[in-house]
């Protein structure tokens, strides 16, 4: 039985609506990128720009943002070497630094020591070195082995059961539809920024021209008439998957052990199927299968809408408090009433009084 969000919070009501998320398998992700194409084609989100930078990889968007609802990491597992590993300690243990290696992405450095270090924060040029490789024969069973170096995962906002933007707004920007999803109205946006901080994945952002917050709405539109979300019908692997919430956690467990008994032991569900003292923010919308620690992917280990996290304190302060009130008071009365010369209760008046004061 999946965790489900308070009724209460449901703004939008529908008959036989039930909850819809994403199941994002990273172990079948090529990192194409069709689904960030995808998602801003639909949704009308500006480009972030077709540059290859010094230590940007193919990665042009960086990070989720108030423009970018879909963000394919690119971690590249690069392992150093025995004879790079001795050759550090042993610079350290001198004192020294390091030098940068002759590759392609630091062009001459490497060799050029100190002066070719400044030559390596220029662009890598990428069309130059295909140009230099272009006669070179391709090793194909070489290159295959290559793609273990790379791991890729697909992030989107989680969509988390006990949402910190949600809980942080103070406008009513922010709802929870009949999917269970969380949606953010721009047009109720006032750009105070609440949310920013209350999300525990970094996911929502505010646009630099305008100042209001954004981020993925799970397609809202699209799920109104029946539709997939687009980056979902757009991932060529199915590494993303939209379903039915209940269907997507049972798919998901399948699947880890389906990778358990191939020998991938180090497979599991990150977001989903946890107890319910170890849930991710109660329980993620959006969850994925990880072969690898959530760090490994940018994503935190533990997590939690901070006001939710904080409900359990802040109610017993808030009993302490009062109960101290109470006590403070009772003290007082009971310290007025035995004081030296202290009059006690007034008597109330008699029925013979009451008649004498009205003739």
């Amino acid at each position: 039985m999946t965790t489900r969000a308070t009724p209460t919070e449901i703004a939008i009501q529908a008959p036989g609506a039930e909850r819809m998320g994403f199941f994002t398998d990273t172990t079948v992700c090529i990192g194409c990128k069709a689904c960030e194409v995808a998602c801003k084609q639909w949704n009308d989100l500006p480009a972030d720009g077709a540059r290859y930078a010094k230590g940007s990889s193919y990665d042009h968007t960086g990070a989720l943002n108030a423009t970018t609802w879909r963000h394919v990491r690119f971690v590249e597992l690069a392992e150093p070497t025995p004879q790079a590993r001795e050759d550090a300690a042993r610079r350290l243990s001198a004192g020294g630094g390091g030098e940068l290696p002759a590759i392609p992405a630091a062009g001459a450095a490497g060799a050029a020591g100190a002066a070719g270090a400044a030559g390596a924060a220029r662009d890598l040029d990428l069309v130059a070195v295909a140009a230099e490789r272009a006669g070179a024969e391709v090793d194909v069973a070489a290159a295959v082995a290559a793609m273990d170096d790379w791991i890729f995962m697909s992030d989107v906002c989680k969509h988390c059961t006990n949402a910190g933007c949600l809980d942080a707004c103070p406008t009513g920007a922010l709802i929870r539809t009949e999917f269970e999803t969380v949606v953010l109205q721009a047009d109720v946006c006032n750009g105070c920024g609440y949310c920013i901080p209350a999300c525990p994945f970094g996911v929502v952002a505010r646009d630099h021209d305008d100042g209001r917050a954004a981020k993925c709405t799970l397609c809202y539109d699209r799920l109104q008439d029946g539709l997939e979300p687009a980056c979902a019908k757009s991932c060529p692997t199915d590494s993303i998957q939209f379903d039915p919430y209940d269907e997507l956690v049972d798919l998901a467990a399948r699947r880890v052990g389906e990778l358990h008994a191939r020998g991938v032991q180090d497979a599991y569900l990150y977001g989903a199927g946890d107890d319910p003292d170890e849930e991710l923010a109660g329980g993620l919308g959006a969850f994925f299968l990880l072969a690898a620690p959530p760090e490994r992917y940018g994503l935190p280990a533990h997590a939690d809408s901070p006001i939710q996290e904080n409900v359990v304190p802040a109610t017993l302060a808030a009993y302490g408090a009062a109960l101290l009130a109470a006590a403070g008071a009772a003290a007082a009365f009971l310290a007025a009433a035995h004081r030296p010369g202290a009059r006690g209760p007034r008597a109330l008046p008699t029925r013979a009084a009451i008649r004498r004061w009205q003739r």
